[in-house]
């Protein structure tokens, strides 16, 4: 047997039959002519008592020398235990970072991916994670093996984003519907947690063995700041009263003075339906907020504003849009033009909330009492069995609301503080035991009265 060089490579000439050309300086590489007088280098081994052949390339791109240090590495494998023909038919059918994501969504509109609280998660996630990994992961990564992600690949994602690679203007299947892609540090920092996620499921489901994506710093979201000043409340106050004279704005003024008044998300007021109001005990029972279910406390203004609300609307939806029983869908294109070439102009739902939340600090009240008045997860009054909220709470939403109407309204306060001092504190309790007293002497009267 002949040691395998070029000029025997170059000079083989095709036979009626495949046939092979070895090389006698590694027992195992050949040669391997075809038919048609394509020639590729090969290798042939045994390995668990079946006789295997694995190629390494044609010849052309290949030499027989650097053939030979080739097959020197699945020489190698096989000597260790390995079949580097098993190990290629894998990679050939090793999943995709598209055919992943596929899998991902087929589990997540079924309901299977669980979200925050160990919940499904909502529809509108649902919509954010879909656009982000048809605008973002996969035309980044699509194409590339799963199994073959390095942290170096998660971090190129990252900074791509960030440098606005994917940035694209899009059609919906809405008339004159448009979508922007951008990108930036917020967009990067919640698509590779998304494509960590992914991965995550990946690795549970017996995919790949570890997620490449732990350990990879993303930039911090902007922490959001704004909020309205005392002076900025008694100028929206009259941004709303302006817009109010305008039937078309009507509705969309009262949802915005809810929002001020209540701390709730835009999503969560927008949707408010008759069956969330509990009146009796002054709060909103949320079946599906951000946090899962969510009992809201509300103050006495808000309150009052529903009572006589709930008299003139019948339908489903406590601010309800046009058509039979409907959305109301109007409100973010109003707002536009309500706030368009204001003072308030860089206002968001957003800034709303988290200003009833400062002033609620200002007044204050500790953390605790404001994350349960706002729904945050970590104050959120959750349980199906309570039906009567805490005093305390309701006090609280009464302060908060009675104190940013009355901005709303012009009014100028001069103590921005909930008053704790002791003479106010035994003025309220001998006001309380009086009215409690005499609630009490009036049962008893009516008791003797009875018997009588």
């Amino acid at each position: 047997m002949p040691k395998l060089t070029k000029r025997t490579a170059d000079s083989a000439k095709a036979r009626e039959n495949d046939y092979f050309i070895w090389d006698n300086d590694l027992p195992g590489l050949g040669l391997r002519v075809y038919t048609s007088g394509k020639r590729s280098y090969v290798i042939h081994y045994r390995f668990a008592g079946r006789s295997r052949r694995f190629t390494i390339g044609l010849h052309g791109f290949w030499t027989p020398e650097l053939a030979r240090q080739e097959a020197r590495v699945p020489f190698g494998k096989i000597a260790s235990g390995e079949d580097p023909s098993e190990q290629r038919q894998l990679n050939h059918q090793a999943i995709t970072v598209k055919e992943l994501c596929e899998l991902y969504l087929e589990d997540l509109n079924a309901g299977l991916i669980m979200g925050k609280g160990g919940r499904p998660k909502r529809p509108t996630t649902i919509l954010s994670d879909i656009g982000r990994i048809r605008r973002h992961i996969i035309p980044l990564v699509g194409t590339r093996r799963v199994k073959d992600l390095t942290k170096a690949d998660i971090n190129k994602v990252l900074k791509d984003v960030i440098a606005g690679k994917t940035n694209c203007n899009f059609k919906t299947g809405k008339l004159r519907g448009k979508t922007i892609v951008r990108g930036g540090m917020g967009a990067a920092s919640r698509t590779v947690g998304l494509l960590s996620g992914i991965l995550t499921y990946a690795v549970e489901a017996g995919i790949i063995e570890v997620n490449p994506a732990h350990g990879v710093r993303r930039p911090k979201d902007n922490v959001r700041t704004r909020r309205l000043s005392d002076v900025e409340y008694r100028t929206l106050g009259s941004i709303l009263q302006a817009a109010s004279k305008n039937d078309k704005y009507r509705m969309t003024v009262d949802i915005i003075r809810q929002l001020v008044l209540t701390g709730c998300r835009r999503s969560e007021m927008v949707v408010l339906r008759w069956e969330d109001v509990d009146v009796e005990s002054s709060c909103l029972r949320l079946a599906d907020s951000k946090e899962g279910a969510s009992v809201r406390p509300i103050g006495l203004s808000v309150m009052e504003y529903l009572e006589e609300r709930r008299s003139k609307v019948s339908k489903t939806y406590v601010f309800p849009g046009g058509g039979e029983d409907n959305l109301f869908g109007s409100f973010p294109n109003h707002w536009e033009k309500i706030f368009r070439s204001t003072a308030l102009a860089d206002v968001t739902p957003h800034v709303l909330r988290h200003s009833f939340a400062s002033v609620a600090n200002d007044l204050g009240f500790t953390e605790t009492t404001i994350a349960a008045l706002i729904g945050h997860s970590r104050g959120t009054v959750t349980s199906k069995y309570i039906h009567t909220l805490d005093a305390a709470l309701i006090m609280a939403a009464d302060t908060i609301s009675g104190y940013i109407e009355g901005l709303l309204d012009g009014v100028e306060f001069k103590q921005t503080s909930y008053a704790l001092d002791r003479g106010a504190r035994k003025a309220t309790l001998a006001r309380f035991l009086k009215k409690m007293s005499s609630s009490l002497d009036d049962g008893l009267i009516a008791e003797e009265d009875l018997a009588a």
